[in-house]
């Protein structure tokens, strides 16, 4: 594992697991924490491991957080956005990733930015056209619809943190920041929820689920009986195996 920096700002930065196999596909890991600090990207740094072992690239991406300057609106998702086309340097500079096969795979906050990114994501940025295109995504108990995380008030009303007030005040802010309103996103997806989870209500996987295959995307769903929020950070467990077998299945089919 090597440290690479995407920016000027200390969470600025990623960690890329390589295999020993060339040119491998990579999965971009985004870790969770409703966007704050103190939540960092060790959180994912097992599962980062675990898909090493399987043959693929992991780019454990770290991101400007609530807390911090440069975090929430429009940093954190300007960040993602640049943390991912990083790898097209990494690769000028001897990498060798297949980056026509970029996967995103986040947990909870990291799962809305997960599905955010794989999408029309560049509109949040206002930059040009991205460097790297994300071919799938998955969500992990995502927090993927933001004016449900508001209407909810989840973590302590941490939208209205996040985008800088309610959805009322800034409408577009939560229209391009929100997956669920950016459907479709016209790529395959993957959402994992456990119906026991007190932090993400399982109802919000399980209707942006709906909603994207309504919307016209391939949107696989698996929820697991009495499983709660932080299970899908097991490398060993039924959450991330459901996670790496369709990445072997896009993997392979790709």
């Amino acid at each position: 594992m090597e440290t690479f920096r995407y920016g000027a700002a200390a969470s600025q930065a990623g960690d890329l697991y390589l295999p020993k196999a060339p040119r491998p596909p990579v999965v971009c890991l985004i870790h969770g924490g409703f966007w704050r600090l103190p939540y960092a990207r060790d959180q994912m740094g097992p599962l980062a491991e675990n898909l090493v072992r399987r043959g693929y690239a992991a780019w454990n991406l770290e991101y400007q957080r609530l807390g911090e300057d440069g975090g929430g609106w429009p940093g954190t998702l300007r960040d993602v956005s640049a943390g991912i086309d990083h790898l097209a340097v990494l690769n000028d500079k001897g990498a060798d990733l297949d980056l026509t096969r970029v996967v995103t795979v986040g947990h909870s906050a990291g799962g809305h930015l997960a599905l955010w990114a794989a999408g029309p994501r560049r509109l949040a940025a206002g930059d040009a056209a991205p460097k790297v295109k994300v071919m799938a995504a998955v969500g992990q108990a995502p927090a993927a619809d933001i004016n449900r995380v508001h209407e909810l008030k989840l973590s302590k009303g941490v939208a209205v943190e996040f985008l800088g007030g309610a959805p009322e005040r800034f409408p577009e802010r939560y229209a391009l920041a929100s997956p669920r309103a950016l459907l479709p996103l016209g790529v395959p997806q993957l959402v994992t929820h456990g119906d026991a989870d007190d932090s993400v209500p399982v109802s919000i996987g399980r209707d942006y689920a709906k909603a994207a295959r309504a919307a016209g995307d391939r949107c696989d769903y698996v929820e697991f009986p009495g499983v709660g929020h932080f299970e899908h950070l097991d490398p060993t467990g039924p959450t991330w195996a459901a996670v790496t077998d369709w990445l072997e299945r896009l993997f392979r089919a790709a």
